[in-house]
């Protein structure tokens, strides 16, 4: 057992497992239960404890209705799911740089406790790990109409949540090793969107300096949305569109709610962008703390001090196709109301059929939604970054495999247990095509090291991207980079299209 001292009280971690070398605390309180008076609040400091807290456990999951594989469930009553975990070296008599992931799930599922986001192999190449839980769904997302006479209800309570874990960072992380001056914020589809709107907010400034993206998703919420989502919310649980209203529904009550609209754009074609991907919560963009999107927000510095390193994969929306959780698209005249649908050209179609002379009407869908939504959003993010005075970097997982008798493509997701290092375990053999092979393990250590290499000095190890369009791309693959042309040509289409920015 390792006792390490923090603000609010003593904290106790073991060795862990997979790495004697390393030590692990799970479950640490990094704010107040965000419920009862707290509810709809901008989070408080936790309370102080005067005991030595046991942290072998991870802490309660957020109000989810999720059921992940390896990872914890939420039950009602669950409250205390603001926490955070560590991952730090046993014995290392040097200040570390310090690597805060950020979970994604479409601001609605997901936790820490996911087995792909285990710190040890990071923390092994010399890094102290925080992963941590935050507000989902309606809880951390859903507009609250303000009450007369009561302070405002703050949007977007998930990313202040961020925040808050991000100043116990900065307040707490010494005592573990950790230098609070070289903290990377990282995270993966909504995480990295979140993590892109905290290099935005002048609530975050300060708090990291440097930034990992995998995967941002072009989703962003604006207050009109945002409003119209909490109507048809209030209407499926039942209660008034008010503070009062909304305050009288259980978190059970909103997450079932919520699940409905969902479930109900799903169901009808005709009800517009909302029916491929019925994902109805995001950051809302235009309101106090965040007062643009962060794509433009990146656009104009307002981040230059973050060195950025972004990456994504060229066929993201195969995974959410293949577990079944959207739209699918089978004839040309949902095709094209599709296109319409998301304010896109005929001539975008033309162009990716001309890339994909073999491919069905459906898989021509799924590689322009996964560009719109992940590829060429994630690209523009570093590319507009370098070009308003920001250091970034480029890359690209595209390692495929042939798994069980059906192809693993490199889909949403995949990349994260090679970053991770946690492509042994079981959990994750459906993302990445089965057991890995020496050759993943390779890719996976290689991944690990331009984290860490980035963490610690900001140069994961190849060229930064330019000003100019186009630039250098790190392509992950487990075989020589022949096939990087071939994604590049899909860049080209919407640079003539242009890329409309998606409101949940």
């Amino acid at each position: 057992m390792r006792v390490f001292t923090t603000n609010a009280g003593a904290v106790a971690g073991q060795r862990t497992v997979r790495d004697p070398g390393v030590v692990v605390l799970r479950g640490i309180p990094y704010a107040a239960p965000p419920f009862g008076a707290d509810r709809f609040r901008a989070p408080r400091p936790a309370a102080p404890w005067e005991v030595i807290r046991d942290c072998a456990a991870f802490g309660p999951v957020a109000p989810q209705s999720a059921e992940l594989p390896g990872s914890p469930v939420w039950s009602p009553g669950d409250e205390d799911i603001l926490s955070l975990n560590i991952w730090t070296p046993a014995d290392c008599g040097e200040t570390l740089p310090v690597l805060v992931w950020i979970h994604g799930g479409a601001y609605v599922f997901g936790s820490s406790a996911q087995p792909d986001f285990d710190g040890t192999a990071l923390a092994g190449r010399g890094l102290v790990v925080v992963t941590l839980n935050y507000r989902l769904g309606f809880e951390g997302f859903g507009h609250v109409p303000p009450t007369d006479g009561e302070e405002p209800c703050p949007d977007n309570r998930g990313l202040l949540d961020q925040i808050a874990a991000l100043r116990w960072v900065r307040d707490n992380i010494a005592a573990f090793g950790g230098d609070p001056g070289r903290v990377t914020l990282a995270g993966q589809s909504s995480g990295a969107t979140s993590v892109a709107c905290l290099m935005a907010m002048d609530g975050a400034r300060g708090l990291f300096r440097r930034a990992i993206a995998h995967s941002a998703v072009n989703a962003c919420a604006t207050p009109e949305s945002a409003a119209r989502t909490t109507g048809e919310v209030a209407a499926a649980a039942g209660v008034p569109a008010t503070y009062d209203g909304l305050a009288s529904a259980s978190p059970k009550a909103l997450v079932d709610a919520s699940d409905q609209v969902a479930e109900n754009y799903r169901r009808d074609p005709a009800s517009g962008h909302r029916h491929y991907d019925p994902a109805i919560y995001g950051p809302v963009a235009g309101v106090a703390g965040l007062p643009v999107d962060p794509l433009t927000a990146c656009a104009a510095g307002a981040a230059r001090e973050v060195d950025l390193m972004v990456c994504h994969t060229p066929e993201e929306y195969w995974l959410l196709d293949a577990v079944g959780s959207c739209a699918r698209v089978t004839t040309e005249q949902r095709l094209a109301v599709f296109a319409s649908d998301h304010q896109l050209p005929r001539s975008l179609l033309d162009a990716y059929r001309v890339l994909m002379p073999e491919a069905s009407v459906n898989e021509v869908y799924l590689a322009v939604y996964g560009d719109l939504l992940f590829g060429e959003y994630s690209s523009r993010l570093a590319e507009l970054h370098a070009r308003a005075g920001g250091r970034a970097y480029l890359s690209r997982f595209v390692r495929q495999r042939d798994g069980r008798g059906e192809p693993v493509r490199a889909w949403h997701c995949a990349d994260i247990p090679f970053a991770f290092g946690t492509v042994e375990d079981e959990t994750v053999h459906f993302l990445i095509g089965g057991p890995p092979n020496a050759a993943d393990r390779e890719l996976a250590g290689r991944m690990t090291h331009a984290w860490a290499a980035f963490a610690a000095t900001g140069d994961p190890g190849w060229p930064q991207v330019t000003s100019a369009p186009g630039g250098a791309v790190r392509i992950w693959d487990t075989s020589p980079e022949g096939n990087r042309g071939r994604w590049d040509a899909f860049r080209a289409p919407w640079q003539a299209a242009g890329l409309p920015l998606l409101a949940p």
